[in-house]
This record gives C-alpha cells, structure tokens and sequence, in this order.
C-alpha cells in the first residue's frame, strides 16, 4: 500500500518535509545514535531528491521517545547541520511508527 502522505509537500516558497525515521534496507538501527544517524541521512535524502539543502532548513520538529536521548539528540544534530541550526522543537511522544526512537520532519525555505 503507498504512503498515505507526501514525502515533500510544495506549499508556496516551502518545502515541507515529511516526518523522517532511521529505516534503511537493513530495517531499523538498534540504538539511539545509529537511528538519529540514518534519520539524518534520510532527511537529507529526502531534501537533495528535491533540490534541497541543509542548509535551506528554516524549522525541524524532532519527535522522541525517551527525553533521556536529548543531549545525544544536540550532539548529533548539531553535528550533521554543520553549523547551521535551524529553529527546532523537541517532544516526546509515546510511540513513533515502526517503534522508532526518533523521527524528524522539516519546514525548507526555497526563497521562491
């Protein structure tokens, strides 16, 4: 069954990103940092499919399961964004899709 969403919505000078998780080929990474990685990775994925970049990124919100992961969560993200750090919001949920840990979606500014 296809994806009930758009993975890249164009809204005017937007792009907004679906919610991204860690899922590759092999299925989900066993811990935080490894699926915050493969997050990242899609996320950026997901932007370069569409002419995108990180640096674009006006706003991410960042979905967690266990706020216990919020300083690997800075550490990591701040890392990957090399600088550029877009507006964010973190919150934790109780369940993510395919029990992930970590799922984040974007708000990209095209300047259009």
């Amino acid at each position: 069954m296809p994806p009930a969403y758009s993975p890249v919505y164009a809204a005017g000078p937007w792009r907004i990103v679906s919610g991204q998780i860690g899922l590759t080929d092999g299925g989900l990474p066993a811990g935080f940092a490894d699926q915050l990685e493969a997050t990242l990775v899609n996320l950026r994925t997901r932007l370069s499919e569409n002419g995108l970049r990180l640096v674009q990124v006006a706003k991410t919100t960042v979905f967690l399961t266990d706020m216990a992961n919020y300083d690997t969560l800075n550490e990591i993200y701040t890392r990957f964004f090399e600088g550029h750090l877009p507006a964010r919001s973190a919150v934790a949920v109780s369940g993510l899709p395919f029990d992930a840990l970590v799922e984040i979606e974007a708000w990209v500014f095209t300047g259009d």
